[in-house]
């Protein structure tokens, strides 16, 4: 797959919704550090995942897939390799950021690289804080990175609001050092929601993490245990048909929890003020369709993956929408911002680019045309749900990058009535 050319129209009917990549990386990565054998599931095959199942066997744990249910058998500690070894974290930055500590607490020399932006996505936080706990870092900057020695018990200090996937890596970490550990936030904590599922896989493999009022203390010398775990399904891949929904599609979405420590759950009521009619039903599922839209104000600050699918929405809906604090949607697989920009302009949008985020003028029509997907899931599927609301078809380029999160989103968007063309080569 290359190109996919999307015709007008609307989705209707039921969707499992794809079980979170998000949960899945913390599960996978809980259960590799876990003594015995750990079954996963639901768990969907896709690039990110398999950076993180990759890169974990590296350091001797052995995975095995069996349809959506994962088997990990966890590391044993008399059989660790010495090193260096190779990391392939691929695109994904969450395997990246998670391991880097870990590797360095485990005391395996390793040499991280990667693919496409991920090279030069920052890894300042880790350089700013790792060698003074014993780890040293080799690096012009970014990918590739030597690390040796070994992680040292103490206090971390480092910033809330550049990616809390920092704080995954050492919350995940630093249980495994024999002294007490502490993180220290120097500013406010932004994208809450994704060390909040951070504890909950930890202490769902008997790992005990203590709050503070400037971030958490991590008791040292602790095991992981091993156990059976439900991966819930991904509010970050549902917004994009809700997106559909309040855009004229109706949809029935079911395996969504409605109490998840997921950010992006955040996409219910930021649709709802859309104007989209969003319910649960008594089966569990979630009703979505279209109603009254207009436009809204929205702090990313919290929820930039959502940014994308909440830019259709707005590009759509009567009236202006001002998404704001989403400055570092520019460091993720592709700078989003300019992306989301560049697309919707292509296909009629008004849409001003900041640099912190987006003004968008609502409009009654897209028209079709070419657009980019810039080599980024999120811009490929959101450009796809934008693509309905045209007034004649739209190809979208670089349609394989759905490879990173979602393999099936051009199969479950089929089955849900979208009328989906694939140019291979």
């Amino acid at each position: 797959m290359s190109s996919v050319v999307i015709s007008p129209g609307s989705l209707s009917g039921k969707l499992s919704v794809p079980p979170s990549k998000s949960a899945a990386h913390r599960a996978i990565i809980c259960a590799a550090l876990s003594q015995g054998e750990s079954l996963l599931s639901p768990v969907a095959d896709s690039k990110d995942i398999e950076a993180t199942i990759r890169s974990i066997s590296v350091l001797g744990a052995h995975v095995a897939l069996q349809g959506n249910l994962l088997r990990v058998s966890g590391l044993k500690k008399d059989s660790l390799p010495f090193g260096p070894v190779p990391v392939d974290c691929g695109e994904s930055g969450s395997t990246l950021r998670f391991l880097i500590p870990i590797f360095g607490a485990l005391g395996i020399p390793a040499l991280f690289t990667g693919h496409g932006r991920l090279p030069q996505r920052p890894i300042g936080c880790y350089l700013d804080c790792l060698p003074a706990h014993g780890l040293t870092c080799d690096t012009k900057g970014g990918l590739p990175l030597a690390i040796s020695g070994k992680l040292t018990c103490g206090t971390f200090q480092l910033p809330g609001n550049v990616s809390s996937q920092f704080i995954t890596g050492l919350l995940l970490a630093l249980p495994l050092l024999k002294g007490n550990s502490e993180i220290v936030l120097t500013t406010p904590l932004q994208s809450t929601g994704y060390v909040e599922m951070t504890i909950e896989a930890m202490v769902s493999f008997g790992v005990t993490v203590i709050p503070t009022e400037t971030g958490w203390q991590i008791p040292g010398g602790q095991t992981y245990h091993a156990c059976r775990l439900a991966v819930e399904c991904d509010w970050s891949q549902a917004a994009f048909f809700l997106a559909a929904s309040a855009l004229g599609s109706d949809l029935s979405l079911s395996g969504l929890l409605k109490d998840s420590a997921q950010g992006d759950r955040a996409a219910l009521e930021l649709f709802q003020k859309f104007g989209a009619q969003i319910n649960w039903e008594k089966d569990g599922s979630l009703h979505a369709k279209a109603g009254t839209l207009s436009g809204i104000e929205i702090d990313a600050g919290e929820i930039p993956d959502l940014v994308p699918a909440l830019a259709v929405c707005a590009a759509l809906s009567p009236g202006k929408t001002v998404i704001s604090n989403a400055q570092r949607l520019r460091i993720k697989e592709s700078d989003r911002l300019k992306a989301i920009h560049d697309g919707l302009s292509v296909l009629g949008a008004h849409i001003i680019e900041k640099p912190d985020g987006l003004i968008i003028n609502g409009v009654s029509a897209l028209h079709g045309g070419e657009v980019d997907g810039f080599h980024d899931h999120r811009i490929v599927m959101a450009l796809s749900i934008a693509a309905l609301s045209a007034e004649s078809p739209v190809t979208i380029h670089g349609a394989e990058a759905i490879q990173k999160s979602y393999p099936n989103f051009f199969e479950d968007f089929k089955q849900l009535g979208g009328n989906v063309h694939v140019i291979v080569g």
